[in-house]
Parts: C-alpha cells; structure tokens; sequence
C-alpha cells in the first residue's frame, strides 16, 4: 500500500467518497496502461493499428468517436513503446488517457488562433494541432528552456507545422499580448499544479503534500487564469485543467473567476466517465454552476485523476 502521511490520508478521506477510497487506492498503486494517441497528421488510425498488429500487438480502439486512441493491451519490454519506429517516426504519441480530455474539451478548428499557456512537453499541443489538421495557428508557451526543448522536439517529430514557439513566464506573456492588442478565439490553460492524480507514474507526489504550498499553487493558478482572460476574445472558450485532486486548484480557481469576470461555464461531453465537481470545501461553498466541471478519478476509467472545466467569455 502506498504509505499515506496522516495529514493527506484525513485531506484526501473529504475528497474521496468513504466507500470508495480503497478503491481509490488500489487504482493509484496501479501502473497506467499503455495509451497512445494516433497522429492523423502522417497515418490513419485504421492502417496504424494494423501495422502495430503486424509486430504481434494487441490493439483496442474503445471509443467509436474517437478511433486515434488507442490501448495497447499486450504484455510488452520495458521501453519498447518507446522505442519503435512507429514511435520515432511520430505515427503516434504516448499520451495518459485522461490527458486528453482537456484537447477534446477545447475542440480547437481549422480557423482558430489557439494560445496554450503550459505547453511542454506537447501533449496536448500536437494533439491540438492534430486536431486543427495543421491549420490555423497555436502559440505554445512555457517559461523553462529544457522544456522548451522537448515541446520543440515532439513537434518536429509528429510534424506539427501551425505551431509557433514562446519561452516566456505565463503572466508577462499576456502582458506583452495585452499591450499589443492581440487575443486569442480559445486558450488551453493547463495549469502547474500540485500532480496529486499522477501518483501512478510518481510515488514521491503525496509526501510533498504541504497545505500553505497548495495555498500558494493556487494563488498562481488564479494568476494566469485572470491574465488569459485578459487576452480572450468575447465569446471566446477557454479550457482550465489540471492534474490534482486538490479543490483549492480546482473549483476554488474556478469560483474565482465566476466571481471576477464575465465567464459561464460550459458542458463538456467526454468519453469518459466523470463526476461532477465538489459543492462544498471547508467553510466553502461554491457556485451550483460549478457541478459543469469535471473531476477524473483513477478508479473510474483505470485513469490518472483529472479535473477540466471550460469557460466561455461573455
């Protein structure tokens, strides 16, 4: 059993339903499957799988609307994902499923002008850009060079051309857009966050569990929320998500923009099974809209936990 220190076991005990949580736990000392995306930029998801089934793999396609995610069902050696040619050559990306929800959830088109705010590794961004069919353009962002490095070395290799760049700090970058008058018709803010739903990739996650440090995360969560709305066309849709269970980084961020700009909060169809968000956190109670947000749990879709909410700028 993953050792839980006593603070966080009583903390995440009022997030998890009580006759869920063993569950719960089962599922995050779990290891994640093997998810791939399919890049459509270069192969179809109908001829991919029958070349990974030509390599004597097992591949499942659970979701009929969309066929590009794959499960790899086979007992395979360790790195061997990884190390394909398939892989290398950019045919597909490996990616966690709920990872996706956040791209699904912005549903970016061929004429949309994206911002991703946190962008590296590129997930989601080539998965935009996928998704976009390598048209319009997405600005993609983060403030770290070695991060940088790997956004750019995704792109290139799924071959994502409607992508320019930014290494910049989130809140100075739309600053800069501000004062240049430019604004985007949807954003992805896939926000820095505590990472207590990647504890099946990361066992160290919870023993960094500190309240005054989830104090903190929010507060910057806030930060960059509000300056991407700062730079939201009217009308537009902004995507906020993150990978904790934590409601100070989740529904407290969104309250927080109910309360403070001229949002709604949209529905979100998503293949997977979700629940609604929190009503209550501590002395908190939140808006009734608020239950249109989503919260993934591990146990739910043998998942990382997840929570994604969209926004759209009155």
């Amino acid at each position: 059993m993953i050792p839980l220190k006593p603070k966080f076991e009583e903390y995440i005990k009022k997030i998890i339903p009580e006759n869920e949580f063993s569950k719960f736990l089962e599922y995050c000392e779990k290891p994640t499957r093997k998810i791939i995306r399919c890049n459509t930029l270069k192969i179809s998801p109908n001829d991919l799988k029958k070349r990974l089934e030509q390599k004597k793999w097992k591949v499942s396609q659970p979701y009929k609307d969309y066929p590009e995610i794959m499960i790899i069902e086979s007992t395979l050696e360790p790195g061997e994902l990884g190390k394909s040619i398939e892989h290398q050559t950019g045919l597909y990306y490996i990616q966690e499923l709920s990872s996706m929800m956040s791209p699904l959830a912005l549903n970016p088109g061929e004429e949309d002008f994206v911002l991703d705010l946190c962008a590296a590794p590129g997930s989601k961004t080539t998965q935009m850009s996928v998704m976009m069919e390598n048209s319009g353009l997405v600005i993609a962002n983060d403030v770290k060079i070695e991060r940088i490095r790997a956004l750019v070395t995704n792109l290139e290799r799924l071959g994502c051309s409607n992508i320019i760049t930014t290494r910049m700090d989130g809140v100075q970058f739309c600053e800069r857009m501000k004062q240049k008058n430019l604004s985007f018709s949807k954003i992805l803010l896939d926000a820095p966050c505590s990472g207590q739903g990647v504890i099946r990739t990361d066992k160290n996650v919870w023993n960094m569990f500190n309240e005054n440090m989830i104090k903190g995360i929010s507060l910057m969560q806030k930060k960059l929320l509000a300056s991407c709305l700062s730079i939201l066309r009217k009308d537009g849709i902004l995507v906020y998500s993150t990978c904790t269970f934590t409601p100070e980084e989740n529904e407290e961020v969104i309250q927080f923009a109910l309360e403070n700009f001229p949002v709604e909060i949209e529905e979100i169809k998503l293949p997977l099974k979700t629940r609604e968000s929190l009503k209550t956190w501590k002395n908190k109670s939140f808006s009734e809209k608020i239950k249109k947000c989503h919260r993934i749990y591990p146990q739910d879709n043998d998942t990382e936990g997840f929570f994604v909410a969209k926004l759209r700028l009155k």
